[in-house]
């Protein structure tokens, strides 16, 4: 009896290590879909392994108390663009893994009108996989949330490609909701070509009324004083996206560390609201700049490192270059 008391002791406390109070603070929730992250009892984001070919995060609040992210396709919402359904709020993903594209999914091509079916259904072949393996930590307190989870790439012949190790972490100010996300692609699996790509990287579709295409006040603007349009394949050590949401201005960042593999990079950033920070995109997106195709050795890794950043206000508002000193020095 005292051995099953010792037990159940001992499984209870594993699973209050990632839930701080109900009410203050961080809390980490594993549902059958994933996790659910909230802070003072109110969501934060859903971190979802099982409703695609990747997982994501979505819906995103933002510090005005609303999704930040677009809800296509998980949701239908009125005058949201239904373009692109692979952009999947926060996300990552490569199309050219060895032979195979883990960024688009299934419905990219089955959803066109313009294509042959002979088309659609090589382009389906490719598609690979980001298959959740574990959560190795999960850490919530007062002041932030962790999580360290694994993962597998997989191609469509169930062949794997390679491995990830992620950590998300989560914080928040009165302002702003700040998102660590630090990734290491791992060849644990053989040899694995990387291709110069213009589709791979960390992602944010921003939604439609902050978009620079819906023309309400949207603007893009990047570490170097380049704006709009002009920020698109530019390299940069941040680039802020914001506009106008129900008459309040609020945006979102990404920053690129220093440590982070090709600093700085360059950006996949588009006025219809594809927000990507590629690593690996050089001459597929600038063709005055060298093909950066590389093998990744067996058994070596890359490392890519952002903070993304949630803010009330425009860029000077929300004071993003100094954010991005403090991110730098860390």
């Amino acid at each position: 009896m005292k051995t099953l008391l010792a037990f159940v002791s001992l499984v209870c406390s594993a699973t209050l290590l990632h839930r701080a109070s109900a009410d203050t603070g961080f809390t980490i929730e594993e549902t059958p879909s994933g996790l659910t992250i909230k802070h003072n009892g109110e969501l934060v984001t859903n971190y979802i392994i099982d409703e695609a070919n990747k997982p994501y995060m979505w819906p995103v609040m933002g510090p005005n108390g609303k999704p930040m992210t677009r809800s296509y396709p998980m949701e239908d919402i009125e005058g949201e663009r239904q373009d692109h359904p692979h952009h999947r709020s926060i996300w990552f993903g490569h199309q050219k893994m060895g032979e195979f594209d883990t960024w688009t999914e299934s419905l990219t091509y089955t959803s066109r009108k313009d294509w042959a079916k002979e088309r659609i259904e090589k382009a389906l072949t490719k598609i690979g996989r980001t298959v959740h393996r574990e959560f190795s930590k999960l850490d919530a307190n007062e002041n932030r949330a962790l999580i360290r989870a694994k993962n597998d790439y997989i191609g469509s012949t169930g062949k794997k490609l390679l491995s990830d190790e992620r950590l998300i972490a989560f914080r928040k100010t009165k302002s702003s909701l700040i998102i660590d996300f630090d990734i290491s692609l791992i060849a644990s699996y053989g040899d694995i070509e990387l291709g110069d790509i213009k589709d791979a990287g960390l992602c944010v579709r921003v939604p439609t009324v902050l978009d620079l295409k819906t023309g309400k006040g949207g603007t893009i603007i990047n570490s170097e004083g380049i704006r709009d349009g002009d920020t698109w394949s530019k390299r940069a050590t941040w680039v802020d996206y914001n506009g106008l949401m129900d008459g309040e201005r609020v945006g979102v960042a990404i920053l690129n560390h220093p440590s982070s593999f090709n600093h700085p990079t360059p950006w996949h950033v588009r006025d219809y609201g594809l927000f990507t920070a590629n690593a690996f995109g050089f001459n597929s997106l600038d063709k005055s700049r060298d093909d950066i195709t590389f093998t990744l050795a067996n058994g070596t890794r890359v490392f890519l490192k952002h903070r993304i950043i949630f803010h009330k206000g425009d860029v000077n508002l929300a004071r993003i270059a100094q954010a991005y000193e403090r991110y730098a020095k860390q």
